[in-house]
């Protein structure tokens, strides 16, 4: 990292790598953003495979990958244990499945939360539905550490709709120059929707914000100081210049700014600019991972394989690894308890 000139800034780091840097409570984020071609009959790319290493293409050939997807590209069932993770999906569909039994179909906007507790089994397959016209699936996942004592609280997921999360309007005059996607925190007297109850973001202390910063040519928008005991991290990941108070910011880098302080963005830039904005008190307790457990010390990472191994976290209820639902299926969730909603009842959403 290249430590700035500005007091507010602590350091700017390349978006080279992939997970991206992040600062405890968060583990890990992820770009994804895969410019599918029209889709077959079976919701994948219609399109050779040959080349790629199926089951674990991460190759980008073509300007997408399969994953662990043989089929239709995404992640098959795999375990998670001792965090949570925070799907935001950008464009395209994602079709979910749990060892809890619940499934769903979320995309456009939507985002879901899903707190691994003392462990889940789950399946995200990313179904491309359009015959005619190129399918782009983009997504942030987003890890988010949980303490020790909610490291062994049963496994929850829930929903944010695109259409109930609150969204701050940056003006200029009359004119709509930007937005703030409130996903998790508060901003401006917006309340994000309510995050798992078992989540670091449940408590106040924990001052998580999870923000998505949309900013037109020429707007600014100043970030509100947050306190000295916060960290936050700015992933500049969409556009062609970015000025932070007074240093300017290339293309897909990353900051890492002061708590207490605010700070300005404005789009110096001709396209429009977007900045993923990750907030969070520390946990501040050990962290030791293997794959997709976390615990605090190994003996945690042993304890949880001899669970898994044990209970299948679970099982799967499933016929298939990675199940995908009808091509005409809209957006929706069917929760572990049976309860079903959709966008189009906001008020039976979890």
């Amino acid at each position: 990292m290249s430590e700035t000139k500005k007091d507010a800034i602590r350091a700017i780091v390349p978006l080279t790598s992939t997970p991206w840097p992040t600062l405890d409570p968060f583990l890990f984020c992820v770009h994804h953003n895969d410019h599918y071609p029209v889709a077959n009959e079976k919701m994948g790319p219609d399109a050779s495979l040959a080349g790629r290493n199926i089951g674990n293409d991460f190759s980008g050939k073509d300007g997408w990958s399969m994953y662990h997807g043989d089929t239709v590209p995404g992640f098959p069932r795999h375990p998670h244990a001792g965090f949570e993770t925070v799907t935001i999906a950008r464009k395209g569909f994602i079709d979910h499945s749990d060892s809890m039994g619940a499934s769903a179909r979320f995309g456009q906007g939507d985002v879901q939360w899903m707190t691994a507790g003392k462990g889940v089994v789950h399946s995200e397959a990313f179904p491309l539905l359009d015959r005619e016209n190129p399918n782009t699936t983009e997504l942030f996942q987003i890890w988010l550490n949980l303490p020790r004592e909610d490291k062994k609280k049963d496994a929850y997921f829930t929903m944010f709709w695109n259409e109930t999360i609150p969204r701050h309007l940056i003006k200029e005059g009359d004119a709509t120059v930007g937005e703030v996607a409130v996903i998790a925190g508060a901003l401006h007297g917006l309340d994000a929707p309510t995050p798992p109850p078992s989540s670091w973001a449940a408590r106040d202390e924990s001052n998580i914000a999870i923000w998505t910063i949309k900013l037109q040519p020429g707007a600014s928008f100043t970030l509100p100081a947050a306190n000295d005991e916060t960290g936050r991290v700015l992933y500049f990941f969409e556009g062609d210049a970015l000025t932070l108070e007074d240093v300017v910011m290339e293309p897909r880098h990353g900051a890492q700014v002061e708590g207490d302080a605010e700070v300005t963005l404005q789009n110096t830039g001709s396209t429009l600019a977007e900045v993923l904005v990750l907030q969070g008190r520390p946990i501040g307790e050990p962290v030791v991972q293997h794959g997709p457990f976390v615990g605090n010390y190994q003996g945690d990472i042993r304890q949880i394989m001899i669970d898994y191994q044990n209970t299948g976290f679970g099982g799967w209820p499933f016929d298939a690894d990675a199940p995908v639902h009808p091509r005409d299926k809209g957006r929706f969730a069917i929760h572990a308890d049976g309860r079903e909603e959709t966008p189009a009842n906001p008020e039976n959403a979890a």
